[in-house]
């Protein structure tokens, strides 16, 4: 999960809240406290996390709830809006309103930048629209080699000429080719560390091709040193943009949330993966509504939108949290969800189900036999499907024999999904505060 140990810090901070008698100064002073433990053991810049910190607890101690809204529910409210607020408040997409719409990615050595450029080439195609790379890096020896096979993978020819060694010449050599496309997405070379000459080549580049959009890629794992590189490539190169890379990892990441908000240059994309596909528009929103554990339904529908339709996509996270669900409901979630890319990170989009705490080891143990799972399912009965509880020791043994699996492939089938189940209903019917708390404050969020 992106920023995981940052998110469950915060979601037990919640629990705290659902749990108290009283939300008085008191419990506020132990919430602000628990915080700023979080967000500075994620990397966050110490005066970033007092700012963020004291502005909850004025608005905690002076606000008073809307008539709508308990104490505990306003409390966390504050909570969500001020972290939605410190990452950017509204998310920045990118529209390719011209032809061609120019993207220029700037960053250090190692921050990720030919990788994403084939992932942002992806992520435009699979939208409908016509994108060529261009291989400006002419520094790094392997560098062309890798633009090339990026681009293989993303299924998007690349402009890049291995005998010219000025990255301006190679620009002008293939300018007449690119208006064919509605976006040009521009790889330029990176360095060890900020330079005058990495400064001076990459601002030439960008007089030369005059960028639509700048964007700075950013590595989750450099820490407390984002926030200088931010500030300086924002001085010298006018960023518009920042795509935070390797946020799938163990990373804290907080480095790079803290240098956009003292910047003020939106993160733009993150990078959740080492898939071409694992690239997603960053929505302030949803991000924090995810390391919450309430999901994030604008990410959730944008991945299922090439898998099911968007009425699907919502009833798979009601069906999990009514509890109703019966095998050919399962069957179809796990099929459309495989599409939409690992379970353990689709699981924590869809709302609610963070709150279940379903260890990540389940869900990846779920992808490793969905394929054994289908076949299993193709050699049931409608009947069976419909109420897998009829299921007796010796209907298992015929579907063993006809799926070609062993018996007790089948037992764990059945177990998982009534433990599935069990789980949920336990989660809607336990009444406990922060189930309450949480599907009442969900119900306001607008994603």
């Amino acid at each position: 999960m992106v920023l995981e140990k940052l998110g469950s810090a915060l979601k037990n901070t919640l629990q705290k809240i659902a749990k108290s008698i009283f939300v008085d100064e008191k419990l506020i002073n132990e919430l602000v406290k628990d915080i700023q433990r979080a967000l500075l053991q994620a990397d966050v810049n110490v005066q970033l996390v007092f700012d963020l910190t004291k502005k909850i607890k004025e608005r905690a101690l002076e606000e008073k709830a809307a008539s709508a809204l308990t104490k505990k529910e306003h409390l966390i409210n504050i909570v969500y809006e001020e972290l939605v607020s410190f990452l950017g408040s509204e998310g920045h997409k990118i529209e390719l309103n011209k032809k061609p719409f120019k993207i220029l990615l700037v960053g250090l050595f190692g921050s990720g930048k030919t990788t994403t450029a084939g992932k942002l080439a992806k992520f435009f195609t699979k939208r409908g629209h016509k994108v060529a790379l261009v291989g400006l890096d002419i520094h790094r020896p392997a560098a062309m080699e890798q633009i090339k096979q990026v681009a293989e993978r993303a299924n998007v020819p690349v402009f890049m000429d291995t005998s010219i060694k000025d990255p301006l010449r190679i620009w002008k050599k293939f300018e007449p080719e690119y208006r064919k496309f509605d976006a040009i997405i521009i790889d330029t070379a990176g360095r060890d560390a900020l330079s005058k000459e990495l400064i001076e080549e990459i601002e030439s580049i960008n007089n030369e091709v005059k960028a639509d959009e700048n964007l700075l890629v950013i590595s989750a794992d450099i820490g407390q040193a984002a926030q200088k590189q931010a500030e300086q490539f924002h001085k010298s190169c006018h960023i518009t943009g920042v795509i935070a890379s390797k946020m799938d990892g163990t990373a804290k990441a907080g480095g790079v949330l803290s240098a956009c908000a003292a910047t003020q240059a939106p993160i733009k994309f993150i990078g959740v993966g080492e898939k071409t596909e694992d690239l997603e528009t960053f929505s302030p929103k949803g991000f924090v509504s995810r390391l919450l554990g309430m999901g994030d339904l604008e990410a959730l529908l944008e991945k299922a939108k090439e898998a099911v339709t968007e009425e699907e996509a919502q009833d798979m996270g009601k069906k999990f949290l009514k509890g109703d669900f019966n095998l050919i409901d399962l069957y179809e979630q796990m099929a459309a969800m495989k599409k939409m890319g690992p379970l353990s990170k689709i699981a924590e989009m869809i709302p609610g189900f963070g709150q279940l705490h379903m260890p990540k080891e389940t869900l990846d143990v779920q992808e490793e036999k969905l394929e054994k799972w289908r076949y299993i399912m193709n050699s049931c009965t409608k009947e069976e499907l419909e109420d897998p509880d009829i299921i007796s020791a010796q209907r298992i043994e015929r579907i063993a024999r006809g799926s070609g699996m062993d018996s007790k492939d089948v037992r764990e089938l059945l177990k998982q999904y009534r433990q599935s189940k069990k789980m949920v209903k336990v989660l809607k019917g336990s009444g406990g505060d922060m189930n309450k708390i949480m599907k009442k404050f969900q119900g306001k969020l607008k994603f």
